[in-house]
């Protein structure tokens, strides 16, 4: 059995970064840049109207001043203003280089025909996006290794770009085992349960933007081989839910071994989430983890996430980890580490009821884990804690 930093420490050494794909930008949401990018382009391109008004020289915002020309979004002409004149502009609009300020139409007005600034804080440059001011040509835009969000996209997008290299998402295979198991919307008798893992870890899979292969197992020997040998060679990651503890209908391990698994940890000094199994046959990632579901979500926030990230570019593949003062003291047996399930409203952390490794009722109202380590005994009241903030 091995400490909670010996398994992330295995884990760092042994997950190798995915192939790099070149992708539609559209169809890079969640993965990570394979490289640096650079601004092709000023953004803006030009001079930029920030408003609905009238383009003019700021020096000349006392004087009566002559509309010449109307100016829409996407006109392109190169167009010149004269001493005491304006120019009618939209937002998004070419401010004309003649023009050094833009004020907004409804501090203005109009009498005979000419147009009068009413705008007293307007200061010279006001409401015009200069040249350049978002990033200039050549800037570095996105560092390989920044993950692909919505926002991303849209940035990358007004640089004029629509394909990016990234690194490829793993596909994964999810196989949960149980006899006991029963799918939700079926009708349950006393001795069986309904299964929740698999449409957990399948929701977690999917917020990072995978969709699994999900399978359930009886408690069989040759079921179980078959389907992780079917798994290994299909997908790049296995994840299995239960069965890897060493009761007489725990399969997993055994089924591993004949697969050749290569073991790389079984057993972690930590609670919830002992019986944790990581391993790997080639460059195929394996992990199995406990039936509990608490457990199981635990492992896979503390390890699986981790594994993924890593594989596929992120710069900070673990969860962030702040401290806090603690709401209440909290007493634990040394020799294993604790996460418990918490919530914080940024100035403390507050433990759950319910810290059981079956438990995902508290395990839903949380937003982080408090980590104690293996040596602590006890955390007094405001004391300050160790907190990992959960996605």
């Amino acid at each position: 059995m091995i400490t909670v930093a010996e398994a992330k420490k295995i884990i760092v050494e042994n997950v190798e970064l995915s192939e790099i794909v070149q992708l539609q930008l559209n169809q890079a949401l969640n993965n990570c840049l394979a490289e640096d990018i650079f601004a092709p382009i000023d953004v803006p391109l030009f001079n930029q109207s920030a408003m609905d008004g009238y383009a003019f020289n700021f020096h000349e915002k006392e004087n009566a001043l002559t509309i010449t020309d109307t100016i829409p979004a996407g006109d392109t002409r190169k167009i010149s203003v004269n001493k005491w004149e304006a120019v009618r502009i939209f937002t998004g609009s070419m401010v004309p280089d003649t023009c050094d300020t833009v004020v907004m139409q409804e501090l203005t007005a109009i009498e005979n025909g000419k147009l009068l600034v009413k705008d007293a804080g307007l200061k010279l440059g006001g409401n015009i996006r200069e040249k350049g001011h978002q990033i200039k040509k050549g800037d570095l835009a996105l560092k390989k290794g920044s993950k692909i969000k919505p926002a991303t996209i849209g940035f990358l997008a007004s640089l004029g770009i629509d394909q990016i290299k990234v690194y490829k998402t793993p596909t994964i295979a999810v196989l949960a085992t149980g006899s006991e198991l029963v799918k939700p919307g079926k009708e349950v008798i006393a001795g069986q349960v309904y299964e929740a893992n698999t449409f957990m870890l399948k929701a977690v899979l999917n917020s990072i933007g995978i969709e699994p292969k999900v399978t359930l197992l009886q408690d069989d020997l040759n079921e179980t081989k078959s389907a992780i040998k079917n798994a290994l060679q299909n997908f790049d990651v296995l994840i299995l839910s239960g069965g890897i503890s060493v009761g007489d209908y725990d399969f997993v391990k055994e089924s591993l071994e004949e697969n050749e698994v290569n073991q790389l940890f079984y057993k972690v000094k930590q609670k919830p989430g002992k019986p944790l199994y990581f391993g790997k046959k080639q460059n195929k990632l394996v992990f199995a983890l406990p039936g509990n579901p608490g457990a199981a979500l635990n492992c896979f926030y503390l390890y699986v996430l981790p594994a993924l990230n890593i594989a596929t570019g992120h710069s900070n593949p673990f969860l962030e980890q702040i401290q806090l003062p603690i709401g209440q003291s909290f007493k634990k047996k040394t020799g294993r580490a604790n996460f418990l399930k918490a919530y914080s409203d940024g100035e403390k952390v507050t433990l759950l009821n319910g810290q059981g490794s079956d438990v995902l009722l508290s395990f839903s109202q949380s937003d982080c884990l408090v980590y104690l380590p293996e040596e602590r005994e006890s955390v007094q009241e405001n004391e300050l804690v160790d907190v990992i903030l959960l996605p």
